[in-house]
């Protein structure tokens, strides 16, 4: 009796949505509905992968490799590792005018951000600004946790440590004398990055909050001086250090670093001769990697991405190809039952 009053007491009310009695709809699929249905989708994609492929092939890319492997490449002497605050320059001319915004992006290859230890190693308790991890790291950053006087790294890490810091200045040759094409940094990191994620401590001046602490060893100078004429891109949100701090997926990767967006260069750059000089500080070679710089501009899909035309291309192809496959095999063996 106790058993029958249980199994009434559990069991769901009579109703059409507790015992699944709602109406339903199930779509019939019919020869009539697929093959449009893989005509109508195949040209879609077809048409939006036309329209992605010629805006792809409008984008504007220049690119520059400055590693210097070869001897008679212009940053050959810098690329020596005994070499220190060296300088080169590289020349190049644009035919017509390289429509802006003009984006310089930094880029490196054979460089595996993605690799597990070396994205662990950070402290984000300590890049959101916080005070007891300047003098306790956390245990991630190791072997970049402290120096050898035992002295705390601010910021730790192998991430922070390996900053890019080559520095570059652009410069239009105008009848034998250099114009200085002017650079934008503003903005180049993610809007999260600068405003969430990473925060500098609530000290004035910054420097005191980074007393008994010293900077990443790779580094020339502390993080309180990456940019000390403009507090609002110093420290943890300087957008250089922010733009790094972003790992990049795969080994070959490049990175903004500038914007020409200003004065007479707002509409690009315009055709002509143009010197790129280089700081060259970065060191490559040791592991084999390739340094460069990409001039670049963008459109309403974003920058130069060839594939995702073709992808869309190749998918609407096949659409067509299979509706017309199923077609010859709906008319071989289905008109005559159904008439």
């Amino acid at each position: 009796m106790v058993k029958e009053e249980q199994e009434l007491a559990n069991r769901p009310d009579n109703t059409a949505f507790t015992q699944q009695r709602l109406p339903a709809w199930q779509p019939m699929l019919s020869a009539g509905i697929v093959i449009p249905g893989f005509v109508i989708i195949g040209l879609a994609f077809i048409g939006i992968g036309v329209a992605l492929f010629v805006t792809s092939h409008s984008i504007q890319v220049l690119e520059l490799d400055y590693t210097g492997v070869e001897n008679t490449e212009p940053c050959y002497r810098c690329s020596d590792p005994s070499s220190k605050n060296c300088v080169c320059t590289l020349e190049f001319s644009i035919d017509s005018l390289f429509e802006g915004p003009v984006f310089f992006y930094y880029g490196l290859t054979n460089y595996f951000q993605n690799y597990r230890k070396y994205g662990a190693s950070r402290d984000d308790n300590q890049l959101s600004g916080d005070l007891d991890y300047f003098k306790s790291p956390g245990n991630d950053c190791a072997p970049y946790q402290y120096n050898s006087n035992n002295k705390p790294i601010v910021p730790c890490g192998a991430i922070a440590n390996s900053m890019f810091n080559d520095t570059f200045k652009l410069y239009q040759i105008i009848r034998g004398s250099k114009k200085l094409v002017p650079f934008d940094g503003k903005g180049i990191a993610w809007w999260t990055d600068y405003n969430i994620k990473y925060r500098n401590p609530s000290v004035t001046p910054l420097k005191n909050a980074f007393n008994d602490t010293v900077k990443p060893l790779f580094w020339s100078k502390p993080a309180y001086e990456l940019d000390p004429t403009d507090p609002a891109n110093n420290g943890f949100i300087n957008q250089d250090f922010l733009v790094w701090m972003r790992r990049a997926a795969l080994p070959d990767f490049r990175k903004l670093y500038r914007r020409i967006t200003e004065g007479d260069y707002a509409k690009g750059l315009p055709a002509g001769n143009y010197s790129l000089e280089i700081a060259y500080n970065y060191p490559v070679m040791s592991f084999d990697g390739r340094k460069k710089v990409v001039l670049s501009n963008v459109s309403w899909m974003g920058g130069k991405n060839e594939f995702l035309g073709i992808a869309y291309l190749v998918i609407g192809s096949l659409c067509v190809v299979m509706s017309i496959v199923m077609l010859i095999v709906y008319a071989k063996f289905k008109f005559p039952e159904e008439d």
